[in-house]
């Protein structure tokens, strides 16, 4: 697939370089410069055309790479920008560029009856850029004034009208938080704890600072999860597509990050794009975070943040424990505390169903949690 994007645009950058020759040719012809029809034959001229369309090819599928990832961070500004600017301005953007280009048409017909070439082509050239830009300005900026965009902005009847925050005062706001959050460490986000969703009740709480960086290769992961014909594991990809969605919607420091290297596995990827970002990598996957641990990278594990806010208990404490299964071992009995912390109690198989008091023995911590032994008082 890599290929053929590669081949693709390539074969784009081909016909690109023909026609800015032909273009730029006739330019130079039209301008009186250079006139190569005069010097060549058209089959010549047809050689140059298509070698340089060659060239073009060649030089556009050796720079794909860096052409595609350049292409998609620039949609990706382009939309992130849009998102942020409300309706009406958009709106008085698009209509101040066509208002513009209109006034621009106008101007070309006066400039085209200039007789020498070189001064007009170049002056409507740049009559059509500079009107352009001060009619899409201009719209974005005064679309108050203009009586269909208040339309849109008028509340409906009984409601408040609310204050809109200004163009600098955004941008002042948006700086404050980008200072804010320079010297913190992002939080790179993978695949599993996601799925897991807990991070999303953690990042409310506010304890994890700076952003949260979601890769557009876990995105791709997820999608893959979600179009699983397995049911639960289809369940599982949609949760966490839910999760992207709810963060981005309620946390105003999520970003989304349009990133790959080539040959490596998603893991891989994750702990590169974490050491590249000078960032921590936040996971419930244990053998992610052994490696990555081992490759330098800091880790946040969501099932050690857990566990380590779970209540203490010390072996000779009291507690009230509902026994609700029979043990592995014979005469053992389960209950859990509150926070899902299981506790196996000796003899206790026998109150299956009930509430009974117990004496704590002894506290076993593992890689999944804590688990407490305990016995009837």
């Amino acid at each position: 697939m890599k290929r053929l994007i590669k081949v693709l645009i390539a074969l784009l950058g081909g016909l690109l370089f023909f026609g800015l020759s032909i273009l730029v040719i006739r330019v130079l012809q039209s301008l009186g410069i250079v006139d190569l029809a005069a010097v060549l034959t058209p089959g010549q001229m047809s050689a140059v055309y298509i070698g340089l369309g060659v060239v073009g090819f060649l030089l556009n599928y050796l720079a794909a790479n860096v052409i595609r990832h350049g292409v998609v961070a620039f949609v990706t500004a382009i939309e992130s920008t849009l998102a942020q600017l409300p309706l009406q301005n958009v709106l008085g953007g698009i209509a101040g560029l066509m208002i513009g280009l209109i006034l621009a048409l106008l101007l070309s017909t006066f400039i085209s009856r200039i007789p020498t070439n070189w001064v007009s082509v170049p002056l409507t050239l740049l009559v059509y850029l500079l009107l352009g830009y001060l009619g899409a300005a201009l719209g974005s900026k005064r679309q108050d004034e203009i009586s269909l965009f208040k339309k849109i902005n008028t509340p409906a009847d009984g409601e408040e009208p609310v204050a809109e925050p200004s163009r600098a005062e955004r941008r002042k706001n948006e700086r404050n938080i980008d200072r804010l959050l320079r010297g913190i460490p992002p939080k790179v986000l993978d695949t599993s704890v996601l799925i897991d969703g807990r991070v999303l009740d953690i990042a409310r709480t506010g304890v994890l600072e700076g952003r949260l960086i979601v890769p557009s290769f876990v995105l791709g992961e997820l999608q893959h999860i979600a179009d699983s014909a397995d049911p639960l594991r289809r369940q599982r990809g949609r949760r966490g597509l839910d999760i992207v969605a709810k963060m981005q919607e309620e946390l105003k420091r999520v970003q989304i990050v349009e990133k790959g290297y080539e040959g490596l596995e998603v893991d891989e990827m994750l702990i590169e794009l974490a050491k590249e970002m000078k960032g921590k990598l936040l996971t419930t996957d244990f053998n992610l975070n052994k490696v990555a641990t081992v490759k330098g990278v800091e880790v946040i594990n969501i099932n050690e943040m857990v566990n380590a806010l779970k209540t203490t208990v010390l072996p000779g404490e009291e507690m009230v424990v509902p026994i609700v299964r029979e043990g592995r071992e014979p005469g053992q009995g389960i209950g859990y505390l509150p926070d899902g912390t299981m506790i196996v109690v000796d003899k206790g198989v026998e109150f299956i169903g009930e509430a009974v008091e117990t004496v704590v023995t002894s506290v076993l911590q593992t890689n999944a949690g804590r688990m407490i032994f305990a016995r009837l008082k």
